[in-house]
């Protein structure tokens, strides 16, 4: 494999000039330039951009941060990142964390440093000695789905959001209404599940109803996390009408299992999503639509921005949300 050393050699210019001229550098001559990639060409010389970075601080390779690369949320908005991203020229090198340990591990380590000019943090809550390692070594910051007051974020609004999906099954005439959540002291500091726990108690408060703490069940964001959640739900001896869930996987397992279990929905049961990810429509789920591959191309752009031109105070942006009613949610009707 040739090298820059090759390169130079064959061009009939120093190493120095050589990686220069390759960088087109307005240092170096046109006619040098022409005569250095004509070489590169004829080696088939390919530039290790890392290493170059390494030696020269530059800007143009952006870091995404993510907990986890499974799962449709992630993959959406790692998408629409990437989509804005690459439009600029920009490098995309991809992080996942796995857990918390993979956290520490990372800020201990911090890969980043050297190597990337910004970095999106999806989903992580950041400490201030997080923010700290960043800033150490210049790295422009913008999160996604989390907001930190020193840092530009884009979100939608949590618990606004799931407050109007609980509403929509009050306004169907439902009051025993059950919750299929998310973790809620997740170790990785995950904030969604909270905020959407709280818009619920808010919406049934505002109705007048205490929350039942029986009606609350923690799984997995995952189609076999609403599976098990709503076999508990619908085992108790006075079990819910109506439940909303914290994902449409989840959702879509819990639909599946409440059907086997002989309940039909919406007939007995009444079901709320949320994401409206690309199955929703398919099985006819009433879900909160949030727009995930615009959070993440809004996320990058902020970025985009801070790179450019820095900014002095942070932007906040949160981006709507919306209730899409379909099928899986009836009016509740009195039991004979």
């Amino acid at each position: 494999m040739a090298t820059i050393a090759d390169v130079a050699r064959v061009a009939k210019v120093s190493v120095s000039t050589a990686s220069r001229a390759l960088r087109d550098s307005s240092q170096i001559s046109e006619a040098t330039r022409l005569r250095v990639k004509e070489a590169a060409r004829e080696l088939d010389y390919v530039v290790n951009t890392s290493a170059r970075r390494l030696a020269s601080g530059r800007t143009d390779a952006v870091g995404l941060l993510v907990p986890y690369v499974t799962g449709w949320f992630f993959g959406q908005a790692i998408t629409g990142a990437e989509q804005v991203l690459r439009a600029a020229g920009c490098d995309v090198l991809l992080y996942n964390l796995v857990d918390i340990d993979g956290r520490r591990s990372f800020f201990d380590r911090m890969p980043l440093r050297n190597v990337v000019g910004g970095a999106l943090i999806f989903s992580l809550a950041l400490s201030q000695e997080e923010i700290r390692q960043f800033t150490r070594y210049r790295i422009a910051l913008t999160t996604l789905g989390e907001a930190t007051a020193e840092v530009s974020s884009v979100m939608i609004d949590d618990r606004a959001a799931a407050a109007a999906a609980v509403r929509h099954l009050l306004n169907l005439g439902h009051r025993r209404i059950g919750l299929i959540s998310g973790e809620l002291d997740h170790p990785m500091g995950f904030k969604s599940s909270r905020l959407r726990h709280q818009g619920y108690r808010d919406a049934l408060a505002q109705a007048g109803i205490a929350s039942d703490p029986a009606l609350v069940v923690e799984a997995d964001y995952t189609v076999q996390g609403g599976c098990l959640a709503v076999a508990r739900l619908m085992s108790l001896a006075e079990p819910p009408t109506a439940i909303f869930v914290m994902s449409d996987e989840m959702a879509i397992g819990a639909i599946h299992t409440a059907r086997s279990m002989g309940i039909r929905v919406p007939e007995d049961l009444s079901v709320v999503g949320f994401d409206d990810y690309k199955m929703s429509e398919l099985f006819g789920l009433t879900t909160v639509r949030q727009p995930v591959l615009a959070e993440g191309r809004s996320g990058a752009e902020l970025l985009l921005s801070a790179l450019g031109q820095g900014m002095d105070t942070p932007v906040h942006k949160v981006l709507p949300t919306e209730l899409v009613v379909r099928a899986t949610t009836m009016r509740l009707e009195p039991r004979p």
